[in-house]
C-alpha cells in the first residue's frame, strides 16, 4: 500500500490478522475502544502510510453498511487487499458480506492477483516415509525443525505417524498414536498460550486417532481418506474444527491403481467433490471449515499430477478452500531424482505456480526455503522499492 516514493525505512513487514467476536457494543463505541488500544500501544499521528505499532480496523459489522465521518464499513478496500481477505478467508470462507456484489470472501480472492497462501509445515513421525522417514520420531530431532517452521512463519504444523507411501505397511490404531502422542505433547506445550502460534493438525485417516489428538488440544485434521466415513464425519461435525478432506483411490497408495490415463483429474476430482459434498450436506458439517486437497500422487499418473498442480485453482470455485501437497513427490523424480535437496528445490518451483493460482494452504516440507522464496516472488510482483 506504499507510495513509490516512501522512505526505504517505511517498509517493514506486518503481521495481519483477523478476529471474529461479539459484542452488544455500537460500532462508534468500538471505535472509541480502539483509538485508546492504538494510543496505549504508542501510536501516534503521523505521515499517511508511515510505519505505526498499531492498526485496527473495523472490517465488517454483521450485514450492517455504515457511512458516517469517522467510519466507512465494510472497511474501503476490504475486497481488493490480500493481506486482509487472506485472514477473513481462513475465518469464513463463504461469507457474502455487504459491497461484495453478492460474492462470497473467497470469490473476492479468487480476484486478486496476488493472493496470499498459508504455509503448512510437515512433521512425519515416521521410520518409513518416503523422504524423511525415521528423521523426526523424537522430540529431540524435530524441535529443531519445528523451530525453523516457527522461524519462517509457518501457519500450520501437520503431523502424521503412518506413511502412505506406495506399498506401506497400514498400522495399528494404537501404534499411530503412541509414535505422534509424544510429538504432539511437546509441540503443543511449546506453542503454549501464544495466540499467534501455529495451529496443529492431525495426519491420520483414523477417526479414533483424531480424537484423541482433539482432547489434547490438536486444532485440525488431515483426513487423507477424504472426509468419508461416518465416523470422521461425526467427529468432524461435534467438534467443529477444519478438516482436510483429500481425494484418493488407495490408502496406503497402491501404484496400480490410478485414474484412467485420458481422464481429466480436475473433472474426476470435482466430481468426487460433488459426491462427498452432498453427503457432508446431509451431515450438517460447516462448509467453511472444510478444506479439499486434490491429493497429489494418490491414485494420478504424473502426467495427471502435473495437471493438477497447473489447475489447482479451479478447484476454488465450488466454494471450498483448496491445499495442495506437492512436496517431493514422486512424479518430480525424472527431474529431481531422489535426492530430497534437488526434490525441495523443484517444490519450490511447483510452490510459485500454485501461489500464482491462489490456492489456500501450501503442505511443504521445507518451509523456510519455500517461504523465503514467496516472499522474493510476492516482493518481485507487487511492491515498488524506493532508490533512497
Amino acid at each position: 500500500m506504499l507510495p513509490e516514493d516512501s522512505p526505504t525505512e517505511w517498509r517493514r513487514p506486518y503481521l495481519n490478522l483477523a478476529v471474529e467476536c461479539v459484542t452488544d457494543a455500537s460500532p462508534e463505541k468500538v471505535r472509541g475502544w480502539i483509538q485508546e488500544i492504538e494510543r496505549q500501544l504508542g501510536r501516534r499521528p503521523g505521515p499517511r502510510w508511515s510505519p505505526r505499532p498499531m492498526d485496527i480496523d473495523i472490517l465488517l459489522w454483521g450485514d450492517r453498511q455504515v457511512h458516517t465521518e469517522s467510519l466507512t464499513i465494510p472497511h474501503p478496500g476490504l475486497y481488493e487487499r490480500n493481506f486482509v481477505l487472506t485472514p477473513l478467508v481462513a475465518l469464513q470462507p463463504r461469507l457474502v458480506a455487504p459491497g461484495s456484489g453478492g460474492r462470497t470472501l473467497l470469490e473476492c480472492s479468487r480476484g486478486l492477483s496476488d493472493h496470499i497462501p498459508l504455509w503448512m509445515g510437515i512433521v512425519n513421525v515416521t521410520p518409513d516415509s518416503f523422504s524423511d522417514g525415521g528423521l523426526f520420531q523424537r522430540w529431540e530431532t524435530v524441535e529443531p525443525h519445528v523451530d525453523a517452521m516457527r522461524d519462517a512463519g509457518v501457519h500450520v504444523i501437520d503431523v502424521g505417524g503412518e506413511s502412505t507411501r506406495p506399498r506401506g505397511m497400514p498400522l495399528s490404531g494404537d501404534l499411530e498414536w503412541a509414535r505422534v502422542a509424544p510429538i504432539l505433547d511437546a509441540l503443543l506445550e511449546l506453542r503454549g498460550d501464544d495466540p499467534l502460534g501455529p495451529r496443529v493438525s492431525i495426519d491420520t485417516y483414523r477417526a479414533e486417532t483424531a480424537r484423541r489428538a482433539l482432547r489434547l488440544g490438536v486444532d485440525a485434521i488431515n483426513d487423507v481418506s477424504g472426509l468419508g466415513t461416518p465416523q470422521m464425519i461425526e467427529l468432524a461435525g461435534e467438534s467443529g474444527v477444519d478438516c482436510f478432506a483429500m481425494h484418493q483411490l488407495s490408502l496406503p497408495v497402491d501404484p496400480g491403481v490410478t485414474l484412467a490415463r485420458d481422464a481429466d483429474p480436475v473433472e474426476a476430482i470435482e466430481a468426487w467433490l460433488m459426491e462427498r459434498a452432498e453427503l457432508w450436506d446431509k451431515a450438517s458439517l460447516d462448509p467453511n471449515r472444510i478444506i479439499i486437497d486434490p491429493g497429489i500422487g494418490f491414485g494420478k499418473t504424473p502426467r495427471q499430477a502435473l495437471d493438477l498442480i497447473r489447475r489447482a485453482g479451479e478447484l476454488r470455485r465450488h466454494g471450498f478452500r483448496v491445499m495442495v501437497g506437492h512436496s517431493r513427490k514422486s512424479f518430480l523424480k525424472p527431474f529431481a531424482g531422489d535426492d530430497p535437496t534437488a526434490r525441495d528445490l523443484a517444490t519450490v518451483g511447483l510452490s510459485m505456480e500454485l501461489c500464482s493460482q491462489g490456492v489456500d494452504i501450501l503442505r511443504v516440507h521445507d518451509v523456510p526455503l519455500n517461504m523465503g522464496a514467496y516472499r522474493g516472488w510476492s516482493l518481485a510482483r507487487r511492491t515498488p522499492i524506493a532508490d533512497r
